[in-house]
């Protein structure tokens, strides 16, 4: 028997046992799609982790500030991190591409009757270097703002949806300073903000949520001051904190390559200007994008693994399915093994009918994945679109190549029946 003919007999005979064989290749289809989810789920995590070194900086650490360890009088060696330690450290390491200090502080902001308590940050033109992925109006801070303390604020707007809503977050709504920065025109407005106004000169829209590449981010503040206005107007200090006192430097080296050379550095630099205090702590943004990417292929890891068990059910169902098909046909196995057919020739033409089985299986399954990820995950069009080509091959060849394997088993016992015997067979 050739190939062709071995298909053709082996679509009469699914098509024959529509029902049994929609069973039979239905478990198959969720595993396809489970398996086609975590291809897109883990090539779209890569994806993300390129965009996040892109956004950030390949080169970046962050130095945040934490409580010392240790008794008072320890504790009193260090003024804590400051942003001298941030002057420092571009002293020492001229070739960084980007020092940025940030200090972070709440407080109330006022316009006219509107009166809210957000988070403000005080940043130096620096911050500007890395992450910058907004639609400005305005300016933004200059040196001579940082030199003068000078009174001038930039608001950041939120950015919306870009698509349709999310289920989940249908039940968000932009409240607070965010909303009303979106509601009204604030670019060279006057606020207050604690005891003192502030003149906007820039206003920064943010990308829509579900486009912002940002995802690896704590969360941002709605409005930036520059660090020495936060220091000297806006920071509440005890008697031990210092005047310039910050609570995160960013330091971006330009290239991972020189990461572990310049946090030598840097650690070294801090512990001399600290007196050994552990009141920083130096973290390498790679390890802090890895973890979370750790705990985004676990989850894919499950996904997985639900969809190789229901594959293997599927295949499980084949096996059950062609043991039956060959009790059911043992007199027209006899009757082709009396016309010539050879062992191999009845082999193929069950192993034929499974992987049949198997790719229509594949088929649905891709299908049922595609709705899957575009109608039920949070960024479907995100992930379709880090779908690769080969991953399409691949999941067909896993759902045949299951089927394949469940059906050795029965089409071999088939072609070791007696022809003799199965003629008799009624």
């Amino acid at each position: 028997m050739n190939v062709g003919e071995s298909f053709r007999t082996g679509f009469v005979e699914i098509w024959s046992h529509k029902t049994r064989s929609f069973l039979s290749f239905s478990s198959i289809a969720f595993g396809v799609a489970a398996i086609l989810y975590t291809f897109a789920n883990v090539n779209n995590m890569y994806e993300r982790r390129t965009k996040a070194f892109d956004i950030a900086g390949p080169g970046r650490m962050d130095i945040e500030k934490k409580e010392a360890p240790g008794s008072a009088a320890v504790t009193g060696l260090s003024k804590g991190l400051t942003s001298a330690d941030a002057a420092a450290i571009r002293a020492a390491l001229p070739w960084l591409y980007m020092v940025s200090p940030v200090l972070r502080v709440g407080e109330e902001i006022r316009d006219g009757d509107f009166v809210d308590r957000t988070s403000i940050e005080g940043v130096t033109p620096q911050w500007r270097r890395r992450g910058w992925v907004f639609t400005m109006r305005g300016r933004f801070f200059d040196e001579y703002d940082l030199e003068t303390a000078a009174r001038v604020c930039v608001l950041q707007e939120p950015g919306g949806w870009a698509g349709k809503k999310p289920f989940w977050a249908r039940w968000w709504k932009d409240d607070g300073f965010e909303s009303h920065v979106k509601r009204s025109d604030l670019l060279g407005r006057t606020l207050r903000i604690g005891d003192g106004l502030y003149t906007v000169i820039g206003v920064l829209k943010n990308p829509p949520r579900d486009k912002d590449p940002r995802w690896f981010l704590r969360g941002g503040s709605s409005v930036l001051v520059p660090l020495t206005t936060a220091q000297r107007y806006l920071a509440k200090r005890s008697e031990t904190d210092a005047l310039d006192g910050v609570d995160t430097i960013v330091v971006d080296t330009g290239a991972v390559e020189t990461i572990p050379r310049a946090r030598r550095r840097i650690e070294a630099l801090l512990s001399g200007r600290h007196r050994g205090v552990a009141d920083y702590e130096v973290n390498d943004f790679r390890e802090m994008v890895q973890n979370m990417l750790e705990n985004m292929r676990k989850y894919a890891v499950a996904v997985l693994a639900v969809g190789i068990v229901a594959i293997l059910a599927g295949g499980v169902g084949i096996m059950n399915v062609t043991l039956a098909t060959i009790f059911s046909r043992i007199r027209e196995i006899g009757v082709r093994r009396a016309l010539g057919a050879t062992r191999a020739d009845i082999m193929i033409q069950f192993l034929t009918e499974a992987m049949l089985l198997g790719v229509l299986g594949g088929v649905a399954g891709i299908s049922l994945g595609m709705l899957g990820i575009k109608n039920l995950s949070d960024d479907g069009a995100e992930q379709i679109a880090a779908l690769l080509w080969w991953h399409f091959p691949a999941t067909l060849a896993i759902s045949a190549g299951t089927a394949l394997l469940f059906a050795l088993y029965p089409a071999y016992q088939a072609s070791r029946l007696d022809p003799v015997e199965a003629l008799r067979y009624e």
